[in-house]
């Protein structure tokens, strides 16, 4: 996508071409067989979801064949995972490839163990603390059945703005620091629903839902890769996206830190 006169210009494939993905359900099929796909186009060529839709359709509302509403339509299936994992901007991952990347990008930390070693900011700390389980490790336990053990399994991303101090004169870079857990892969965006008002009825845009992946897809599957080298499960991350995509292995791993 390219901004060009004061508009935002996609890069894409007509309708009538027979590699066009057209639904949300070609497109969690694709996600699936690559393992990886960047929601825009970056510097990898074809290796986004922008490349491979018709670009008249996005932004249209119609959660048929608008790609931009896929990204909650396959985010509430729990195949896949979607937040900002590619250079702070959104993109997907497949259950099955997300330990892998997880590995890779946590570098064998859970969060507690990241801040205790000093690698993650207070700010971090702040926002996780509304999800991580008090007094507790996440091993121990059935990350799926937490609810006596944390308060917000899931906030939407104006909560967690709010309870972690965010708002109006409290801490800054609210949005910096929430990419910065995505990239790490501490937190996801689940869903995307609108507010409710004091009727219970729903107005507005549709805002991100956050929460842990070990809530979707629990701990020791989100973990299993860890006995393994992170530099090891970023080569099978890269070898597994070269199957399919034909691009410069030294550009993709440098777009893939």
């Amino acid at each position: 996508m390219k901004h060009v006169d004061d508009q935002w210009i996609l890069n894409g494939l007509d309708q009538s071409d027979p590699n066009c993905i057209k639904s949300s359900g070609e497109l969690l099929k694709v996600i699936e067989k690559v393992g990886f796909l960047p929601l825009f186009e970056a510097e990898i060529p074809g290796f986004s979801v922008e490349s491979m839709t018709d670009p008249a359709f996005w932004w249209s509302g119609d959660e048929e064949k608008d790609p931009w509403e896929w990204r909650g339509v396959l985010s509430r299936t729990g195949k896949v995972a979607y937040g900002k994992f590619f250079g702070k901007k959104a993109g997907f991952i497949s259950k099955k490839w997300f330990p892998y990347f997880a590995n890779y990008r946590r570098n064998g930390y859970d969060f507690d163990s990241r801040y205790e070693d000093g690698k993650a900011e207070r700010r971090e700390k702040l926002i996780m603390d509304l999800f991580w389980p008090r007094d507790t490790e996440l091993c121990d336990v059935d990350i799926k059945k937490l609810g006596k053990f944390v308060d917000h399994p899931e906030l939407f991303s104006f909560e967690v703005k709010d309870r972690a101090g965010f708002g109006k004169g409290g801490e800054k870079n609210f949005e910096g620091t929430c990419a910065k857990l995505q990239m790490e892969t501490y937190l996801l965006v689940k869903d995307f629903k609108p507010r409710l008002n004091k009727q219970g009825e729903p107005f507005g845009w549709s805002i991100a839902i956050y929460t842990m992946p070990e809530y979707l897809w629990g701990y020791e599957y989100v973990t299993s890769r860890y006995s393994e080298d992170p530099s090891g499960s970023l080569d099978k991350v890269i070898g597994q996206i070269l199957k399919h995509f034909d691009a410069d292995e030294k550009a993709l791993r440098k777009f893939m830190r």
